[in-house]
């Protein structure tokens, strides 16, 4: 199989985690990954088009030749695929519980905290939008609120003691943050003391670049 990705973008950053994190429970997959250069235009290009229509990456080609062009999908395809030692859990009210918080922090936080990136610092020189970043500021409060209740218990990552989708989403957004160089944690210092345990896992310190 191969993964298409670059090494900033949230979704790639996001499955390459996955992976790392799969291998360091002892899950071989076997993944080759390859970096599209978006700076360059490369995902735009007919060849990487004729994988991804959308021209976006990640993209995972699968061993059947066929290829999947969405994040959680990919993950979804790789809990299936490699069964052991997977990051959602089997049972199915921790799975639903699990499902649940990744899905809060993509659809609820990732996407503001990109835009905000962006409309503050962006790294693909767009004009900074004071009134965007605002609008995306206030958006990312509830669900920021939400992860800080959630860690209030003591529990040392998002879903307790074991490593779980929901922690690579959202250090893949936080890794956009750094490398825009602003901070969206404000008082919240569960959040930080979590954001600094998990970059000191070995799948983090494999992936991350910022």
């Amino acid at each position: 199989m191969k993964l298409y990705m670059v090494p900033l973008a949230p979704n790639p950053t996001k499955v390459m985690l996955y992976i790392a994190e799969r291998e360091a429970l002892g899950v071989s997959m076997n993944i080759e990954q390859i970096v599209v250069n978006t700076v360059k235009g490369r995902h735009k290009e007919p060849e990487h088009l004729a994988r991804n229509p959308f021209g976006t990456v990640p993209t995972l080609e699968m061993d059947n030749g066929a290829h999947l062009v969405e994040s959680l999908a990919i993950i979804d395809y790789l809990e299936r695929k490699f069964p052991t030692s997977g990051l959602f859990p089997t049972e199915p009210e921790r799975y639903g519980a699990a499902r649940d918080v990744e899905r809060i922090i993509d659809l609820r936080l990732a996407g503001p905290m990109g835009a905000y990136g962006h409309a503050v610092n962006s790294p693909l020189g767009y004009p900074k939008d004071e009134a965007k970043a605002a609008q995306m500021e206030q958006a990312m409060q509830a669900p920021l609120d939400y992860l800080e209740n959630l860690l209030a218990d003591g529990r040392p990552l998002l879903l307790g003691e074991q490593v779980s989708v929901a922690d690579c989403t959202l250090q893949a957004s936080l890794q956009f943050m750094r490398y825009v160089e602003v901070d969206i944690f404000g008082e919240r210092p569960l959040l930080r003391a979590w954001d600094e345990r998990y970059r000191t896992r070995p799948a983090a310190q494999a992936v991350l670049k910022w």
